[in-house]
Protein backbone atom coordinates (compact mmCIF):
# COMPACT_ATOMS: atom_id res chain seq x y z
CA UNK A 1 0.00 0.00 0.00
CA UNK A 2 1.51 3.29 -1.21
CA UNK A 3 0.21 6.52 -0.18
CA UNK A 4 0.67 10.28 -0.97
CA UNK A 5 0.16 12.86 1.71
CA UNK A 6 -0.39 16.43 1.50
CA UNK A 7 -0.27 18.25 4.78
CA UNK A 8 -2.37 20.75 3.86
CA UNK A 9 -4.79 18.78 2.11
CA UNK A 10 -4.88 16.54 4.91
CA UNK A 11 -6.01 18.85 7.72
CA UNK A 12 -8.67 20.18 5.10
CA UNK A 13 -9.90 16.77 4.58
CA UNK A 14 -10.48 16.20 8.43
CA UNK A 15 -11.87 19.35 9.28
CA UNK A 16 -14.47 19.56 6.46
CA UNK A 17 -15.50 15.97 6.40
CA UNK A 18 -15.18 16.06 2.80
CA UNK A 19 -10.76 16.80 2.24
CA UNK A 20 -8.79 13.91 1.10
CA UNK A 21 -5.16 14.15 1.17
CA UNK A 22 -3.17 12.81 -1.60
CA UNK A 23 -2.70 8.44 -1.11
CA UNK A 24 -1.62 5.88 -3.47
CA UNK A 25 -1.95 2.14 -2.34
CA UNK A 26 -0.83 -0.04 -4.64
CA UNK A 27 -0.87 -4.14 -3.92
CA UNK A 28 -0.93 -7.47 -6.00
CA UNK A 29 -0.35 -11.60 -5.32
CA UNK A 30 0.65 -13.65 -7.44
CA UNK A 31 -1.43 -13.23 -11.20
CA UNK A 32 -4.61 -11.97 -9.14
CA UNK A 33 -6.00 -8.70 -9.72
CA UNK A 34 -5.00 -6.51 -7.11
CA UNK A 35 -5.50 -3.27 -5.60
CA UNK A 36 -3.77 0.33 -6.19
CA UNK A 37 -4.68 3.03 -4.71
CA UNK A 38 -3.96 6.65 -5.37
CA UNK A 39 -4.94 9.44 -3.09
CA UNK A 40 -5.21 13.60 -3.30
CA UNK A 41 -7.41 16.38 -3.05
CA UNK A 42 -5.62 19.58 -3.17
CA UNK A 43 -9.07 21.58 -2.61
CA UNK A 44 -12.23 20.09 -1.58
CA UNK A 45 -15.00 20.42 -3.80
CA UNK A 46 -17.80 22.35 -1.91
CA UNK A 47 -19.76 25.57 -2.64
CA UNK A 48 -17.21 27.62 -1.25
CA UNK A 49 -17.79 31.45 0.07
CA UNK A 50 -15.27 33.95 0.93
CA UNK A 51 -15.41 35.93 3.76
CA UNK A 52 -13.41 38.69 6.01
CA UNK A 53 -14.05 37.96 9.46
CA UNK A 54 -11.94 36.29 11.62
CA UNK A 55 -13.76 32.96 13.21
CA UNK A 56 -12.60 31.56 16.59
CA UNK A 57 -13.71 28.01 16.57
CA UNK A 58 -12.54 25.87 19.40
CA UNK A 59 -14.72 22.98 18.07
CA UNK A 60 -12.71 22.12 15.21
CA UNK A 61 -10.02 19.33 15.46
CA UNK A 62 -7.77 18.66 13.07
CA UNK A 63 -4.99 15.74 12.04
CA UNK A 64 -1.39 16.71 12.94
CA UNK A 65 0.95 18.01 10.23
CA UNK A 66 4.20 15.64 9.63
CA UNK A 67 7.15 17.48 10.51
CA UNK A 68 4.84 19.42 13.99
CA UNK A 69 2.87 16.32 15.55
CA UNK A 70 1.80 12.47 14.29
CA UNK A 71 0.85 11.76 17.26
CA UNK A 72 -2.75 10.39 18.98
CA UNK A 73 -3.50 8.94 15.56
CA UNK A 74 -4.04 5.48 17.37
CA UNK A 75 -5.27 6.53 20.65
CA UNK A 76 -8.85 5.24 19.64
CA UNK A 77 -9.33 1.86 18.83
CA UNK A 78 -12.43 2.35 17.42
CA UNK A 79 -11.63 4.82 15.22
CA UNK A 80 -8.84 3.04 13.69
CA UNK A 81 -11.13 -0.09 13.67
CA UNK A 82 -13.60 2.18 11.24
CA UNK A 83 -10.81 3.19 9.02
CA UNK A 84 -9.80 -0.46 8.88
CA UNK A 85 -12.98 -1.56 8.22
CA UNK A 86 -13.79 1.35 5.17
CA UNK A 87 -10.40 0.10 3.53
CA UNK A 88 -11.81 -3.67 3.78
CA UNK A 89 -14.88 -2.61 2.43
CA UNK A 90 -13.37 -0.95 -0.67
CA UNK A 91 -11.31 -3.64 -1.44
CA UNK A 92 -14.26 -6.48 -0.93
CA UNK A 93 -16.22 -4.18 -3.65
CA UNK A 94 -13.40 -4.61 -6.29
CA UNK A 95 -12.37 -7.50 -6.08
CA UNK A 96 -16.43 -8.32 -5.84
CA UNK A 97 -16.41 -6.68 -9.25
CA UNK A 98 -13.98 -9.19 -10.59
CA UNK A 99 -15.26 -12.14 -8.94
CA UNK A 100 -18.85 -11.68 -10.34
CA UNK A 101 -17.77 -10.47 -13.72
CA UNK A 102 -16.00 -13.90 -14.34
CA UNK A 103 -18.75 -15.54 -12.50
CA UNK A 104 -21.37 -14.47 -14.40
CA UNK A 105 -19.19 -15.73 -17.21
CA UNK A 106 -18.97 -18.86 -16.53
CA UNK A 107 -15.13 -18.28 -15.92
CA UNK A 108 -13.34 -20.61 -13.57
CA UNK A 109 -12.53 -18.80 -10.31
CA UNK A 110 -10.29 -20.64 -7.51
CA UNK A 111 -9.82 -17.68 -5.02
CA UNK A 112 -11.46 -15.32 -3.08
CA UNK A 113 -9.22 -13.24 -0.49
CA UNK A 114 -9.87 -10.57 1.66
CA UNK A 115 -6.25 -9.25 2.84
CA UNK A 116 -2.70 -10.64 2.71
CA UNK A 117 -0.44 -12.84 4.19
CA UNK A 118 -1.37 -16.51 6.56
CA UNK A 119 -4.93 -17.68 6.40
CA UNK A 120 -6.65 -16.82 9.98
CA UNK A 121 -9.94 -18.55 8.68
CA UNK A 122 -11.09 -20.05 5.35
CA UNK A 123 -13.76 -22.30 3.51
CA UNK A 124 -14.98 -23.69 0.08
CA UNK A 125 -18.06 -23.71 -1.84
CA UNK A 126 -18.36 -24.86 -5.51
CA UNK A 127 -13.85 -25.34 -6.14
CA UNK A 128 -13.52 -21.49 -5.01
CA UNK A 129 -11.95 -20.93 -1.38
CA UNK A 130 -12.85 -18.07 0.04
CA UNK A 131 -10.61 -16.84 3.03
CA UNK A 132 -9.64 -14.27 5.50
CA UNK A 133 -6.09 -13.16 5.80
CA UNK A 134 -3.59 -11.52 8.71
CA UNK A 135 -3.07 -8.15 7.03
CA UNK A 136 -6.49 -6.53 5.48
CA UNK A 137 -4.58 -4.05 3.80
CA UNK A 138 -5.90 -5.73 0.23
CA UNK A 139 -7.34 -8.51 -1.55
CA UNK A 140 -7.19 -10.58 -4.57
CA UNK A 141 -9.50 -13.32 -6.46
CA UNK A 142 -7.37 -16.06 -7.81
CA UNK A 143 -8.37 -18.02 -11.13
CA UNK A 144 -6.56 -21.60 -11.69
CA UNK A 145 -5.37 -21.11 -15.03
CA UNK A 146 -1.70 -21.56 -14.44
CA UNK A 147 -2.16 -23.69 -11.49
CA UNK A 148 -0.40 -26.96 -11.78
CA UNK A 149 -2.17 -28.29 -8.86
CA UNK A 150 -5.46 -28.09 -10.78
CA UNK A 151 -7.30 -30.84 -12.46
CA UNK A 152 -8.80 -28.17 -15.10
CA UNK A 153 -7.31 -29.08 -18.88
CA UNK A 154 -5.07 -26.50 -19.86
CA UNK A 155 -7.08 -26.14 -23.06
CA UNK A 156 -10.78 -25.81 -21.04
CA UNK A 157 -12.73 -22.77 -23.14
CA UNK A 158 -13.54 -21.26 -19.59
CA UNK A 159 -10.45 -20.15 -18.39
CA UNK A 160 -9.92 -17.28 -18.00
CA UNK A 161 -6.61 -17.30 -20.38
CA UNK A 162 -8.22 -19.13 -22.80
CA UNK A 163 -11.58 -16.25 -22.84
CA UNK A 164 -12.04 -13.83 -25.79
CA UNK A 165 -10.23 -10.68 -25.71
CA UNK A 166 -13.52 -8.78 -24.63
CA UNK A 167 -14.77 -11.36 -21.87
CA UNK A 168 -11.59 -10.96 -20.39
CA UNK A 169 -11.73 -7.17 -20.57
CA UNK A 170 -14.92 -7.46 -18.82
CA UNK A 171 -13.61 -9.07 -16.02
CA UNK A 172 -10.18 -7.18 -15.54
CA UNK A 173 -12.00 -3.54 -15.51
CA UNK A 174 -14.81 -5.11 -13.25
CA UNK A 175 -12.83 -4.00 -9.72
CA UNK A 176 -12.67 -0.48 -11.44
CA UNK A 177 -15.99 0.07 -12.75
CA UNK A 178 -17.45 -1.51 -8.68
CA UNK A 179 -15.22 0.78 -7.42
CA UNK A 180 -16.89 4.03 -9.26
CA UNK A 181 -20.49 2.61 -8.74
CA UNK A 182 -19.67 2.57 -4.79
CA UNK A 183 -18.10 6.02 -4.49
CA UNK A 184 -21.54 7.28 -6.65
CA UNK A 185 -23.34 5.52 -4.24
CA UNK A 186 -21.91 6.45 -0.94
CA UNK A 187 -21.88 10.28 -2.05
CA UNK A 188 -25.59 9.87 -2.61
CA UNK A 189 -26.47 8.56 0.54
CA UNK A 190 -24.33 11.05 2.56
CA UNK A 191 -26.32 13.64 0.26
CA UNK A 192 -29.37 11.81 1.50
CA UNK A 193 -28.67 11.04 5.21
CA UNK A 194 -25.96 14.27 6.21
CA UNK A 195 -26.28 16.79 3.28
CA UNK A 196 -23.81 18.23 0.79
CA UNK A 197 -20.93 20.21 2.85
CA UNK A 198 -20.63 23.83 2.13
CA UNK A 199 -17.71 26.00 3.11
CA UNK A 200 -16.82 29.42 4.57
CA UNK A 201 -13.48 30.78 4.19
CA UNK A 202 -11.50 32.69 6.37
CA UNK A 203 -8.50 34.22 6.90
CA UNK A 204 -5.63 33.40 8.00
CA UNK A 205 -4.75 29.26 9.63
CA UNK A 206 -6.46 28.21 12.73
CA UNK A 207 -4.64 26.42 15.69
CA UNK A 208 -7.45 23.49 17.38
CA UNK A 209 -4.82 22.45 19.57
CA UNK A 210 -1.39 23.03 20.99
CA UNK A 211 -0.11 20.76 22.93
CA UNK A 212 0.97 20.75 26.65
CA UNK A 213 4.39 21.36 27.65
CA UNK A 214 5.79 22.36 23.86
CA UNK A 215 6.89 25.34 22.57
CA UNK A 216 4.18 26.75 21.36
CA UNK A 217 2.58 26.60 25.00
CA UNK A 218 5.62 28.14 26.19
CA UNK A 219 5.42 30.94 24.30
CA UNK A 220 2.27 31.76 24.55
CA UNK A 221 0.09 30.03 21.62
CA UNK A 222 -3.36 29.24 22.97
CA UNK A 223 -6.47 26.75 21.09
CA UNK A 224 -8.85 28.67 18.95
CA UNK A 225 -5.65 30.95 17.69
CA UNK A 226 -5.39 31.93 13.88
CA UNK A 227 -2.45 32.54 12.56
CA UNK A 228 -2.71 36.15 10.45
CA UNK A 229 1.07 36.48 9.42
CA UNK A 230 4.25 35.21 9.76
CA UNK A 231 7.56 37.32 10.34
CA UNK A 232 5.80 40.40 9.67
CA UNK A 233 4.21 39.46 6.89
CA UNK A 234 0.29 39.51 6.46
CA UNK A 235 -1.59 36.26 4.83
CA UNK A 236 -2.64 37.98 1.43
CA UNK A 237 -5.26 34.80 0.57
CA UNK A 238 -7.28 32.31 2.44
CA UNK A 239 -7.06 28.73 1.33
CA UNK A 240 -5.14 25.49 2.51
CA UNK A 241 -1.96 26.59 0.77
CA UNK A 242 -1.58 28.55 4.00
CA UNK A 243 -0.62 25.84 6.10
CA UNK A 244 1.38 24.63 4.25
CA UNK A 245 3.37 27.85 4.27
CA UNK A 246 3.37 28.11 8.35
CA UNK A 247 4.63 24.47 8.55
CA UNK A 248 7.24 24.89 5.76
CA UNK A 249 8.97 28.25 7.83
CA UNK A 250 8.71 26.75 11.34
CA UNK A 251 10.11 23.60 10.12
CA UNK A 252 12.97 25.42 8.73
CA UNK A 253 13.76 27.92 11.97
CA UNK A 254 14.28 25.07 14.72
CA UNK A 255 16.03 27.01 17.81
CA UNK A 256 15.25 30.87 15.73
CA UNK A 257 12.45 32.79 16.64
CA UNK A 258 9.46 33.08 14.55
CA UNK A 259 6.72 35.88 14.89
CA UNK A 260 3.59 34.80 14.45
CA UNK A 261 0.46 37.62 14.12
CA UNK A 262 -2.38 36.16 16.33
CA UNK A 263 -5.82 36.51 15.53
CA UNK A 264 -7.39 35.97 18.91
CA UNK A 265 -11.09 37.02 20.17
CA UNK A 266 -12.01 40.82 18.72
CA UNK A 267 -7.85 41.61 18.11
CA UNK A 268 -4.41 40.62 17.61
CA UNK A 269 -1.21 39.90 19.27
CA UNK A 270 2.29 39.21 18.09
CA UNK A 271 3.38 36.07 19.79
CA UNK A 272 7.22 35.08 19.15
CA UNK A 273 7.55 31.29 19.29
CA UNK A 274 10.90 29.47 19.70
CA UNK A 275 10.66 26.23 17.63
CA UNK A 276 12.20 23.09 19.14
CA UNK A 277 14.28 20.68 16.98
CA UNK A 278 13.43 17.11 15.74
CA UNK A 279 15.42 14.46 15.71
CA UNK A 280 15.64 15.49 11.84
CA UNK A 281 17.04 18.67 12.45
CA UNK A 282 13.89 20.36 11.50
CA UNK A 283 11.91 22.52 13.39
CA UNK A 284 8.36 21.43 15.55
CA UNK A 285 6.09 23.93 17.89
CA UNK A 286 3.29 20.67 18.68
CA UNK A 287 0.63 22.36 17.62
CA UNK A 288 -2.35 21.15 15.22
CA UNK A 289 -2.87 23.42 12.36
CA UNK A 290 -5.99 23.71 9.88
CA UNK A 291 -7.16 26.02 7.43
CA UNK A 292 -9.47 28.37 9.04
CA UNK A 293 -13.01 27.72 7.64
CA UNK A 294 -16.73 26.76 9.05
CA UNK A 295 -18.60 23.93 7.04
CA UNK A 296 -22.50 23.71 6.62
CA UNK A 297 -24.50 21.66 5.03
CA UNK A 298 -27.32 21.82 2.66
CA UNK A 299 -29.79 18.86 2.39
CA UNK A 300 -31.63 18.81 -1.01
CA UNK A 301 -35.28 19.17 -1.05
CA UNK A 302 -35.96 16.57 -3.76
CA UNK A 303 -34.90 12.88 -5.23
CA UNK A 304 -33.91 14.92 -7.97
CA UNK A 305 -31.66 17.84 -6.52
CA UNK A 306 -30.26 15.11 -4.47
CA UNK A 307 -28.92 13.20 -7.68
CA UNK A 308 -27.90 16.51 -8.81
CA UNK A 309 -25.77 17.65 -5.44
CA UNK A 310 -24.07 13.87 -5.70
CA UNK A 311 -23.24 14.34 -9.65
CA UNK A 312 -21.66 17.60 -9.09
CA UNK A 313 -19.91 16.37 -5.85
CA UNK A 314 -18.81 12.98 -7.66
CA UNK A 315 -17.11 14.86 -11.27
CA UNK A 316 -15.44 17.17 -8.60
CA UNK A 317 -13.89 14.39 -6.36
CA UNK A 318 -13.05 12.69 -9.75
CA UNK A 319 -11.89 16.18 -11.40
CA UNK A 320 -9.26 16.79 -8.43
CA UNK A 321 -8.36 12.93 -7.78
CA UNK A 322 -6.83 13.07 -11.80
CA UNK A 323 -5.86 16.63 -11.31
CA UNK A 324 -3.56 15.45 -7.92
CA UNK A 325 -2.46 12.19 -10.28
CA UNK A 326 -1.29 15.30 -12.93
CA UNK A 327 0.61 16.71 -10.33
CA UNK A 328 2.31 14.23 -8.78
CA UNK A 329 3.89 12.72 -11.64
CA UNK A 330 4.61 16.35 -13.14
CA UNK A 331 6.32 17.30 -9.59
CA UNK A 332 7.65 13.62 -8.77
CA UNK A 333 10.82 14.96 -7.50
CA UNK A 334 8.86 17.22 -5.02
CA UNK A 335 6.03 15.12 -3.99
CA UNK A 336 8.15 11.78 -3.86
CA UNK A 337 9.17 12.93 0.12
CA UNK A 338 5.27 12.54 0.61
CA UNK A 339 4.39 9.28 -0.48
CA UNK A 340 3.58 7.43 2.34
CA UNK A 341 2.01 3.96 3.28
CA UNK A 342 -0.64 2.04 5.09
CA UNK A 343 -0.11 3.04 8.51
CA UNK A 344 -0.31 6.71 7.15
CA UNK A 345 -3.99 6.22 5.36
CA UNK A 346 -5.31 3.95 8.33
CA UNK A 347 -3.84 6.82 10.86
CA UNK A 348 -5.71 9.30 8.29
CA UNK A 349 -8.96 7.46 8.54
CA UNK A 350 -8.93 6.93 12.49
CA UNK A 351 -8.57 10.92 12.92
CA UNK A 352 -11.68 11.43 10.33
CA UNK A 353 -13.56 9.06 12.39
CA UNK A 354 -12.75 10.68 15.76
CA UNK A 355 -13.30 14.12 14.43
CA UNK A 356 -16.83 13.57 12.85
CA UNK A 357 -18.46 9.81 11.67
CA UNK A 358 -19.73 11.89 8.54
CA UNK A 359 -16.15 12.21 7.03
CA UNK A 360 -16.30 8.76 6.81
CA UNK A 361 -18.83 9.41 3.95
CA UNK A 362 -16.18 11.31 1.35
CA UNK A 363 -12.88 9.27 3.07
CA UNK A 364 -14.69 6.48 1.41
CA UNK A 365 -15.67 7.81 -1.84
CA UNK A 366 -11.93 9.45 -2.22
CA UNK A 367 -10.87 6.67 -1.68
CA UNK A 368 -12.71 4.58 -4.25
CA UNK A 369 -11.98 6.98 -6.76
CA UNK A 370 -8.23 6.69 -6.06
CA UNK A 371 -8.31 2.92 -6.35
CA UNK A 372 -10.41 3.04 -9.60
CA UNK A 373 -7.79 5.72 -11.27
CA UNK A 374 -4.33 4.03 -9.86
CA UNK A 375 -5.79 0.47 -11.59
CA UNK A 376 -6.58 1.90 -14.82
CA UNK A 377 -2.26 3.20 -14.59
CA UNK A 378 -1.00 0.95 -17.64
CA UNK A 379 1.54 -0.32 -15.07
CA UNK A 380 3.16 -3.87 -14.32
CA UNK A 381 1.10 -4.95 -11.13
CA UNK A 382 -1.95 -3.34 -11.66
CA UNK A 383 -5.26 -3.92 -13.31
CA UNK A 384 -4.22 -1.67 -16.24
CA UNK A 385 -1.10 -3.62 -16.88
CA UNK A 386 -3.00 -6.66 -17.50
CA UNK A 387 -5.53 -4.58 -19.69
CA UNK A 388 -2.43 -2.89 -21.79
CA UNK A 389 -0.80 -6.80 -22.34
CA UNK A 390 -4.69 -7.50 -23.84
CA UNK A 391 -4.49 -4.35 -26.19
CA UNK A 392 -0.99 -5.72 -27.27
CA UNK A 393 -2.29 -9.08 -27.93
CA UNK A 394 -5.25 -7.59 -29.92
CA UNK A 395 -2.99 -5.16 -32.21
CA UNK A 396 -0.65 -8.54 -32.40
CA UNK A 397 -4.38 -9.93 -34.39
CA UNK A 398 -5.07 -12.36 -31.30
CA UNK A 399 -1.27 -13.22 -30.92
CA UNK A 400 -0.28 -13.85 -27.05
CA UNK A 401 3.21 -12.57 -26.21
CA UNK A 402 5.35 -15.31 -24.84
CA UNK A 403 4.47 -16.71 -21.42
CA UNK A 404 7.41 -16.17 -20.06
CA UNK A 405 7.47 -12.61 -21.22
CA UNK A 406 4.37 -11.90 -19.61
CA UNK A 407 4.78 -13.46 -16.36
CA UNK A 408 8.58 -11.97 -16.37
CA UNK A 409 6.93 -8.20 -16.55
CA UNK A 410 4.02 -8.92 -14.07
CA UNK A 411 6.74 -10.30 -11.41
CA UNK A 412 9.07 -7.25 -11.82
CA UNK A 413 5.88 -4.82 -11.23
CA UNK A 414 4.80 -7.12 -7.78
CA UNK A 415 8.61 -7.27 -6.88
CA UNK A 416 8.88 -3.38 -6.88
CA UNK A 417 5.67 -2.99 -4.94
CA UNK A 418 6.10 -5.02 -2.38
CA UNK A 419 9.55 -3.57 -1.61
CA UNK A 420 8.37 -0.01 -1.84
CA UNK A 421 5.52 -0.94 0.56
CA UNK A 422 7.70 -2.72 3.26
CA UNK A 423 9.69 0.30 2.80
CA UNK A 424 7.05 2.73 3.87
CA UNK A 425 5.36 0.57 6.30
CA UNK A 426 8.26 0.69 8.01
CA UNK A 427 9.07 4.71 7.62
CA UNK A 428 5.68 5.29 8.31
CA UNK A 429 5.51 3.48 11.62
CA UNK A 430 8.83 5.02 12.85
CA UNK A 431 6.97 8.56 12.27
CA UNK A 432 4.08 7.97 14.35
CA UNK A 433 4.89 10.27 17.31
CA UNK A 434 4.31 8.03 20.16
CA UNK A 435 7.18 5.81 18.49
CA UNK A 436 9.11 8.69 17.84
CA UNK A 437 8.91 9.57 21.96
CA UNK A 438 9.91 5.58 22.99
CA UNK A 439 13.03 5.97 20.67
Amino acid sequence: MIINLSSSSLSQFINTKSHISRFQFQLKNKTHFSKSLSFHSKNPFLHEKNKTPLSKRRNLRSFAIPGLDFGGNFESTQSVLEAVGVLTAIIVVHESGHFLAAYLQGIHISKFAVGFGPILAKFNAKNVEYSLRAFPLGGFVGFPDNDPDSDIPPDDKNLLKNRPIFDRVIVISAGVIANIVFAYVIIFTQVLLVGLPVQESFPGVLVPDVRPFSAASRDGLLPGDVILGVNGIDFAKNGPSLVSEVVDVIKKSPKRNVLLKIGRGEGSVDVRVTPDVNSDGTGRIGVQLSPNFKISKVQPKNILEAFSFTGREFWGLTYNVLDSLKQTFMNFSQTAGKVSGPVAIIAVGAEVAKSNVDGLYQFAAVLNINLAVINLLPLPALDGGTLALILVEAARGGKKLPLEVEQGIMSSGIMFVIIVGLFLLVRDTLNLDFIRDLL
